[in-house]
């Protein structure tokens, strides 16, 4: 009787619509982590957020929340095993728990990844041991699971599979890294294939497997296609069938790929960590085909990403640079120019997950500290900054705003602020 009034609570929540602040998969409706929210305060060392509640109960893990119709869920490792887990976005009070593994999945830096994405009455997750799971949103329930290893998935390194599934109409796609499934297209509904992409990647960099990226969409030259960052590099990959159609490899390191690419009409611009650094490809149509060209690679003393994201504002990029060091920059993304930044230290410490509101970006370090700096190519302005209510190990769980509220996932805690109006 509990989980019926729990399911039915959540279903008088969830019109099926997204609502326009809705949060529905990772870094937001258009996977750019922007927000359209307005800031309560541009000023947060006269005036900085108020700490609404801390509550526990979130399991073991790094994956970053998703809000629609004022439920919030996420995944994470509790009671001996991997769990999505849906929330009141008001409160914080657990609606209910669904295990999704029989056990804790082993890889280093224990515990959850995936952001799920909420698709009206379902929602969709990977978990970290490699698998991909629809949910219904209101109850739990699990409608349909299919494991990587159908599609012989691998990881290119040892830190658990880390995407958010990516829905797109009628279908659902993930990467299980596979030498013949490098990405799969499934029937979002029954979670049949629809089709496997055989991915063939040129060049010794990176290694084999799934990246931890998640996909994006693009129609550059008038071709519907899915860009994904994976262990070899990038590649993109026909909506309509599933065949590559080109790949681009001086991106890729061999430790781990991770942050998620930018997509700017013809444009694709990636970077990773590890001593690598960025580049920009300009997708070019080649009779039937599509190639990628090199516009301009910088090395990783100029810039790379660790894996807090990047966001494109204006023909310019703003993110953290720098493995474990979050300094704060601005790179053009025509020219490559570090507009400013470079080894500028910010208000907090380590790799930095970015969120964008207002002309602001939100720069979450690795030390927990949150930061507020003007998203401007004019010059570094940070607006304030403040120590969270929690922290504990590395503050990697990326940061939402949610009808004026901001979210922080800390492993089993999460923290509310008011930050907008």
């Amino acid at each position: 009787m509990a989980s019926l009034l729990r399911g039915l609570i959540i279903s008088l929540a969830l019109p099926g619509l997204l609502q326009a602040s809705d949060w529905p998969q990772w870094r937001g409706p258009e996977r750019n982590a922007q927000s359209d929210e307005v800031l309560a305060s541009k000023d947060w060392t006269a005036d900085p957020p108020k700490h609404l509640w801390t509550v526990e109960g979130f399991g073991e893990g790094y994956a970053s929340v998703a809000v629609v119709g004022g439920v919030l869920y996420t995944l994470g490792d509790v009671d001996g095993g991997q769990s999505v887990i849906a929330a009141s976005a008001e409160d914080g009070k657990i609606l209910w728990k669904q295990p999704l593994t029989e056990t804790r999945p082993e890889h280093k830096y224990e515990g959850s990844r995936c952001t799920p994405s909420v698709d009206g009455d379902r929602l969709y997750v990977v978990s970290s041991d490699g698998a991909i799971s629809c949910l219904k949103s209101a109850t739990g329930e699990i409608v349909w699971q299919r494991k990587f290893s159908e599609w012989n998935g691998r990881m290119m390194s040892g830190w658990g599979f880390s995407e958010s599934p990516l829905v797109d109409g009628d279908r659902v796609l993930c990467t299980p890294g596979g030498d013949d499934a490098m990405v799969v297209c499934l029937d979002k509904m029954t979670g049949k294939d629809i089709w496997a992409c055989k991915a063939s990647i040129e060049g010794s960099a990176g290694k084999d497997g799934a990246g931890y990226s998640s996909i994006m969409i693009s129609n550059a030259v008038g071709v519907k296609q899915y860009v994904q960052l994976v262990g070899r590099g990038l590649i993109g990959i026909r909506a309509e069938d599933g065949k590559q159609l080109w790949s681009y490899n001086r991106v890729a390191n061999g430790v781990a790929n991770i942050s998620t690419p930018i997509i700017d009409g013809n444009l694709v611009f990636a970077s990773t960590s590890y001593k690598t650094g960025a580049a920009l490809v300009e997708l070019k149509k080649d009779g039937d085909g599509v190639v990628a060209e090199e516009k301009y690679f910088l090395e990783g003393q100029v810039f790379n990403n660790h894996h807090g994201g990047m966001i494109l504002l204006d023909g310019d990029i703003y993110a953290g640079h720098q493995q474990n060091e979050g300094f704060p920059t601005c790179v053009n993304l025509l020219t490559g120019e570090i507009v400013w930044g470079g080894k500028l230290r910010g208000a907090g410490k380590g790799s930095a997950a970015v969120l964008f509101i207002d002309g602001h970006l939100i720069f979450r370090y690795q030390d927990g500290t949150v930061a507020l700096i003007e998203a401007v190519p004019t010059g570094y302005n940070l607006k304030g900054s403040f120590a969270p209510d929690y922290q504990k190990g590395a503050s990697w769980s990326h940061p939402v705003i949610v009808n004026g509220k901001l979210y922080l996932r800390e492993q089993d805690k999460l923290m509310c602020y008011q930050v907008g109006k």
